[in-house]
């Protein structure tokens, strides 16, 4: 691994320590109230299939020289089950049983990954397989933000849009984008050249539409409020509210 490579992987490594980070404001607030409320813990269910199915295929015996994707996917991995469990025991009923069957959904998914590549592959097919698993749910993880991104374009407003979190989307999906490129990877480079797009687009949208913040409570009064890493949807007929929106 070469000193730019390196660099690459350390600077993606920060930028994605943000975006695992970026939600504590709006668990603080579901654990002061001691309820999800409109929240959805889907999002974070599927990050962390996402981190645990990276945090693996940079493992030195899975892909070679990729050891930063597996220290940065660990760490969280770490972070998102601790919101996956806040969810299970701060949730209405309903909502609860959900997420605990994602949740094992996404054990399964990932044991069962484990399991193939250790006992069944080798090699370079064993790197295949799970590069291919990492890939498709990176995609997924950084396709998650479209919902608020036809938000913006249906209100003209950008108020549920923080511009921190989609500018730390761009960072760390370009930064992991060159890491990519730098060592050859398509695994790594692939999905987070999508969340490179994904994050620009926000940013273009964010300038096109930055004075209008606010304009969305006065336009829509029943609209949807959602945030960066998981959305909240209001009761029918109440009133759009900016707090706790943005995770």
């Amino acid at each position: 691994m070469d000193v730019a490579h390196f660099l690459f992987g350390i600077f993606g490594n920060a930028s994605a320590l943000f975006l695992f980070l970026a939600p504590v404001i709006t668990f603080k607030r579901i654990i002061q109230n001691r309820s999800t409320e409109k929240f959805s813990g889907i999002p974070y269910v599927m990050t962390l299939l996402n981190c645990l199915l990276s945090a693996w295929y940079g493992l030195p015996f899975v892909s070679p020289h990729n050891i930063l994707v597996s220290t940065v996917n660990g760490t969280g991995s770490l972070i998102e089950i601790v919101y996956v469990l806040i969810f299970i025991v701060l949730a209405p009923k309903k909502q609860k049983a959900k997420i605990l069957g994602l949740f094992t959904f996404v054990l399964t998914v990932f044991s069962a990954v484990v399991f193939v590549s250790l006992f069944a592959l080798h090699g370079n097919s064993r790197k295949l397989f799970c590069g291919f698993a990492a890939a498709i749910f990176s995609i997924v993880m950084y396709g998650s933000p479209l919902s608020i991104m036809r938000l913006v374009i249906k209100t003209k407003s950008v108020e549920f849009m923080p511009f921190f979190l989609s500018l730390f989307v761009f960072l760390c999906g370009t930064s992991w984008f060159i890491f990519g490129l730098l060592g050859r990877d398509p695994f790594v480079a692939v999905p987070n050249g999508v969340g490179s797009a994904l994050g620009a687009m926000q940013l273009i949208l964010y300038f096109i539409y930055r004075d209008n913040k606010g304009d969305a409570v006065k336009k829509a009064p029943t609209v949807e409020e959602f945030m960066e890493m998981g959305d909240a949807k209001p009761q029918q007929g109440k009133q759009s509210n900016a707090n706790g929106t943005q995770g």
